[in-house]
């Protein structure tokens, strides 16, 4: 489908990657006369052009856009169903089809032009992908969320979304494997790991991560900043060359705890702490830090240093995963919108930045072009385009 205005989305099996036409619709605000302007968007559904190899994705966990506007993906391998990848049998089962490595990139008309991942010398692939930035040098940062299985237990190690997992013996915190984010060139050389495997010691370990969500290196102080994430119940904020530790906080700028919170109640005063996942931190051009507090329901806004500014709830009786998912901010100077995909209630939300208002949305579940299966990571380019992907 013609993008309106030279802008498009796409979508490939499992994974949604939108690329969504921008132009401007007319809203009246609820119980008001006021109109306001929202951007409008509309799906590619031949976006991106299909992979060689007889090359599939998995959960498609991670996109980021580059200074080229290439777009970047990460994908769990170990996602795909033993019908997708008979040619991996020995002897092959049929010709078709192999896991895609996991680190995926692609130019502005969809065509594949980078790939690479996996474990390799020097350093240990996350358990399970999650999370992939491109940072304003155009190095590449990774996390992972995986729970693993603690060296000498037997049995099962628990998965990724939220079981118990066998605990240390030092610590009294549940063993992870995933306790460390990552960084690569774009040619996938291991340049730099913050945080060690399985080392984790809770929510103010200076040290160390507990499944990282998601990564956000600031231009301006050369800082990354981590949103962990599903272990740990923090912001955390570490210098992007040597790794050095800078500061971390909680909700509402709270030092963060491990206290198990229970069930999220709507009903309830709102929580003093970030519940599982913390899964996005976004630095907006003002200086303004965005955070997912997606169990809750919530973006907290925050100052650099970890002050708390506002917050606003969305779609605040939604359960289960939660509505917050993850942010994108808007291309123009002012970032006047925050989009923000929504895996629970299956949409994409056009925000007001400055007011936090939500103006319009668009997507709902489903398989076609348009709609979404837990949509979970958002980006934008330099074109105003939207790039979705689902897990």
């Amino acid at each position: 489908m013609k993008p309106k205005r030279d802008l498009l989305i796409g979508t490939t099996f499992v994974v949604l990657i939108a690329l969504l036409a921008y132009g401007q619709k007319a809203l009246v605000k609820p119980g008001t006369d006021a109109k306001v302007q929202a951007p409008m968007f509309e799906v590619d559904p031949m976006w991106p052009k299909p992979l060689p190899n007889h090359w599939i994705m998995g959960n498609t966990i991670g996109v980021s856009v580059d200074a080229q506007d290439h777009v970047w993906i990460i994908h769990r391998q170990g996602s795909l169903e033993a019908k997708e990848v008979y040619a991996t049998t020995n002897p092959p089962g049929s010709s078709c089809c192999l896991p895609a490595p996991p680190v995926l990139s692609f130019d502005q008309a969809g065509n594949l032009i980078q790939h690479w991942g996996g474990p390799g010398a020097g350093y240990e692939w996350p358990d399970s992908n999650h999370g992939i930035t491109v940072d304003y040098k155009g190095n590449v940062w990774i996390g992972g969320n995986g729970v693993g299985q603690a060296p000498g237990t037997r049995g099962q190690a628990a998965g990724a979304r939220g079981q118990a997992a066998p605990e240390t013996q030092t610590t009294g915190v549940p063993y992870t494997h995933d306790s460390m984010i990552m960084k690569f060139t774009q040619d996938g050389k291991f340049l730099m790991q913050i945080g060690k495997v399985g080392a984790s010691k809770g929510s103010n370990d200076l040290e160390n991560l507990r499944r990282p969500a998601k990564i956000f290196v600031d231009k301006d102080t050369n800082e990354v900043y981590v949103a962990d994430g599903y272990g740990n119940h923090r912001v955390i904020v570490y210098d992007a060359d040597s790794g050095k530790y800078k500061r971390h906080w909680g909700a509402y700028g709270n030092k963060p705890e491990d206290t198990n919170l229970g069930p999220y109640n709507p009903d309830a005063p709102p929580a003093q702490q970030f519940r599982n996942p913390v899964h996005c931190a976004e630095l907006a051009k003002d200086g303004l830090v965005y955070v997912c507090d997606r169990v809750n329901d919530r973006i907290q806004v925050f100052k650099k240093d970890g002050t708390f500014v506002k917050e606003v709830f969305i779609a605040k009786r939604t359960l289960g995963d939660g509505s917050v998912w993850d942010i994108a901010f808007s291309k123009d100077p002012q970032q006047k919108y925050i989009y923000l995909a929504d895996g629970a209630n299956e949409k994409v939300y056009v925000i007001q930045r400055d007011s936090l208002e939500i103006l319009t949305s668009f997507g709902d579940g489903g398989r076609q072009p348009g709609q979404f299966y837990a949509v979970h990571s958002i980006a934008t380019d330099s074109k105003g385009n939207i790039y979705t992907t689902e897990t």
